[in-house]
């Protein structure tokens, strides 16, 4: 039997709200091929992508008004999967439907909920309220990512990696250096991380226009299964942002919410908001643009790891003081799959 390695009964991104159009958009999201699109209301709507009568995908199909014609016979499906016409016959087959996926429309995402639909609260999307606050300007990208998606969470909740894969850009020695503390509760876990007086890495020289004597902080906060957004930040020493000031420093947030598609295989959304010169759009480009380049390195460390994972099956893993975040992610999702496979045992 393969372990399951994601929880089903979660709220995943699909897609950013602008890849929503009157178009047909496939996406595999835990495994199952989705098709989503547009109303003519503008609302959204997510389906199984597999015609009920012959499986092909209806993504390979047409949109008409409301509807979805599948591209082999024209059965046509509604919003809520129920086949509304069939070509010579006046006779719907009752049976004939597709799977209508619960979906919410929030933060900028399509987030969709993959498991039992009567546990798709709204109230339980993931808070990355920063990507759409207007006291916040944000951008982002997607990230197809050849790994695990646990692999993902592991390289956010310790930014210690950023010392040797970033030291051009966002990594010096201070943070490896930096201790550092660990808490959690049952849906979450936060990894705090000052450096005082310290040299600031190049990209932070450039948002503060001071590097010598800075104070900086990382704060991570995980929310299981597989978001994390990243308080970011310097400030002049002395200013009071370890007691909470910032209001001399430059703040930033890094959001990240990664969907399985497959095991080994998963979306990555990311964006970076910042609290400073909100109107500044070319600042928001220039960032955005230089957040992917730090990205770009972590998916070419990730996808070696798959691939060395995949290559050495019966490795056992050690862990370090600095893996604390990613051991209460993993412990976390471990619990939500757990929890999932008793509700189901107990279906049975």
């Amino acid at each position: 039997m393969t372990e399951q390695t994601f929880p089903m009964n979660a709220w995943y991104a699909a897609a950013w709200d602008v890849e929503l159009k009157r178009a047909l958009l496939p996406r595999k999201i835990c495994g199952k091929p989705v098709v989503m699109y547009r109303k003519r209301d503008g609302s959204a709507v997510a389906l199984a992508d597999a015609c009920w009568h012959r499986l092909l995908p209806l993504s390979m199909g047409e949109l008409h008004e409301d509807n979805v014609i599948c591209g082999y016979h024209g059965l046509e499906f509604d919003d809520t999967g129920r086949c509304v016409y069939m070509p010579s016959q006046d006779t719907i087959n009752p049976s004939a439907c597709v799977t209508s996926y619960p979906l919410v429309e929030k933060h900028r995402f399509i987030w969709l909920w993959m498991g039992d639909p009567a546990l798709a609260d709204p109230a339980k999307v993931p808070d990355l309220h920063w990507n759409d606050d207007p006291d916040w300007a944000s951008d982002g990208k997607t990230i197809y990512a050849k790994c695990d998606y646990r692999l993902v969470v592991d390289n956010l909740m310790d930014l210690t990696h950023e010392t040797f894969v970033h030291g051009s850009s966002i990594g010096n020695r201070a943070v490896a250096e930096a201790p550092f503390e660990a808490t959690h509760t049952d849906t979450t876990a936060t990894i705090t991380r000052w450096m005082k007086d310290i040299t600031a890495p190049p990209f932070w020289a450039a948002q503060l226009g001071q590097a010598e004597h800075v104070d900086r902080w990382q704060i991570i906060n995980f929310e299981a299964p597989s978001t994390v957004a990243i308080d970011v930040g310097i400030a002049p020493t002395g200013t009071g942002a370890p007691e909470g000031d910032r209001s001399q420093g430059v703040n930033g947030f890094v959001l990240n919410t990664i969907t399985p598609e497959t095991d080994k295989t998963c979306h990555y959304f990311w964006a970076f908001a910042r609290n400073y010169k909100l109107t500044e759009q070319a600042r928001t480009h220039e960032l955005r643009e230089g957040v992917a380049g730090v990205f770009r390195e972590d998916e070419i460390i990730l996808e070696a790891q798959q691939e060395a994972i995949d290559k050495n099956p019966d490795h056992v893993f050690y862990n370090l003081n600095i893996d604390a975040g990613s051991m209460w992610a993993r412990k976390l999702i471990d619990r939500m799959i757990d929890e999932e496979q008793t509700q189901k045992l107990a279906a049975e």
